[in-house]
């Protein structure tokens, strides 16, 4: 019996994409079942290919991270024949993802209004790092910066410290995942109208999109939220706490879970301290009360804490390194990851998809693609005869990975 197919089966993405947050919007579709073309220039392709000890441009990890389950083709769109080859390619195609800064597309004849006249029902999706308009959108788009300019590092860390970014690049990725969600609605309305579409997002608003609660105090109250480390806005205690051995995140987020949290940890008795009998009193009061519970709690294991805590339904968990993640038995039995085997790497790990369906199910079918590894099946598939696709590898244009039998890789350009 054959396994489901995805939701996005028979749907044909171009992936004109570098680095991570056009490659991760795409790589979303690719995990939903839709055919990803990932297109990039012969011999060196994406930069992140390059982003690793080793000077292989087929050994990345991060590139192997953020293109599993698409075809490669390695193809010079600086040149007019490869423009073409791309234009050819659009005819057939549902979905179009670039990410290169606003304009540079068109400068190719290669943006949303030259494509939609081949193609009105394409769906074309543009990130870039400010947007497709305003005063920023020349500039280049980088996490750390997008992460700087949304407000994020004015309210990460602790208000003594310098400023801290989040820990992953989380304007890239909201930025890929805003796509992913622009492109499934562009796309819904296609099926509805037949009408295409062009999708708009940035990193900037990716990272004002997350400043939810911070945005709103500050509509509401004039003032700029600052830092406030582990601990919550609104909330407390609901921060992390240390222990005998390091520390507890600790999620008392209403009066309910208060009173089980003081009775799980013995201290009844704060129940009855006037300055912490509601959660306003608790906010304003919070420093002393972090501390009071910190010391109480330093006499115990994180382990134990855990134990007696979720005893009682307080939430709370230990703060796990990236190591311990990936050897929790719940992890495995959610099946966080899965293996695929990549001809220069061996055996690679993937995250899963966080998303379970039932009727269409996602997947991880393929690794990486070595740079330009499908270029003959990609272009083959979209009509090209065989006289035309040996005249673009001789003249350049497309370009294929050969592996030898020692795995040492070459890119070739011309045949």
């Amino acid at each position: 019996m054959n396994a489901p197919e995805g939701a996005l089966s028979g749907v044909r993405v171009l992936d004109v994409t570098q680095v991570m947050a056009g490659a991760y919007c795409s790589l979303l579709l690719a995990d939903m079942g839709a055919d990803v073309i990932k297109i990039e220039r012969p011999v060196t392709g994406d930069d992140t290919r390059r982003m690793s000890a080793s000077t292989d441009v087929e050994a990345s990890p991060a590139f192997v991270a953020m293109n599993r389950n698409k075809r490669g083709l390695a193809l010079d769109l600086k040149s007019a024949e490869g423009a073409d080859v791309l234009r050819r390619l659009v005819a057939d195609a549902d979905i179009l993802v670039e990410n290169f800064r606003p304009g540079a597309m068109d400068r190719l004849g290669l943006g949303y209004d030259d494509l939609k006249k081949i193609n009105p029902a394409l769906v074309y999706c543009s990130i870039s790092g400010f947007g497709a308009t305003g005063p920023y959108r020349d500039l280049g788009g980088f996490d750390l910066v997008a992460q700087a300019m949304s407000g994020l590092l004015s309210v990460t860390g602790t208000a003594a410290g310098d400023p801290v970014k989040v820990g992953v690049p989380i304007c890239d990725l909201n930025a890929g995942l805003f796509g992913a969600f622009g492109v499934l609605n562009a796309y819904i309305h296609r099926l509805t109208t037949g009408q295409g579409q062009h999708v708009d997002t940035s990193l900037l608003e990716a990272g004002v999109a997350a400043t939810v609660w911070e945005s709103n105090e500050y509509f509401t109250s004039g003032r700029a939220p600052q830092p406030t480390g582990s601990s919550h806005r609104l909330c407390a205690p609901y921060q992390a706490l240390p222990t005998a051995d390091g520390h507890i995140a600790v999620g008392a987020a209403n009066q309910r879970v208060w009173e089980k949290l003081c009775t799980a940890i013995g201290r009844t008795d704060l129940l009855d301290v006037d300055r912490y009998s509601s959660n306003a009193k608790r906010m304003l009061n919070q420093h002393d009360l972090a501390e009071e519970l910190g010391r109480h709690l330093s006499t115990r294991t994180t382990a134990e804490w855990v134990e007696l805590m979720r005893s009682e339904g307080v939430p709370c968990g230990p703060i796990y390194d990236m190591a311990q993640v990936h050897s929790d038995p719940h992890m495995a039995e959610r099946g966080i990851t899965v293996r695929t085997e990549h001809p220069v790497l061996g055996e690679v790990a993937h995250l899963t998809v966080p998303v379970r369906m039932s009727e269409t199910p996602t997947r991880v079918a393929r690794t990486a693609p070595l740079l330009g590894q499908h270029s003959r099946e990609v272009l083959a598939d979209n009509g090209f005869d065989d006289t035309e696709i040996e005249t673009l590898f001789t003249a350049g244009i497309v370009g294929e990975t050969v592996t030898t039998d020692d795995h040492t890789d070459s890119v070739r350009a011309a045949l």
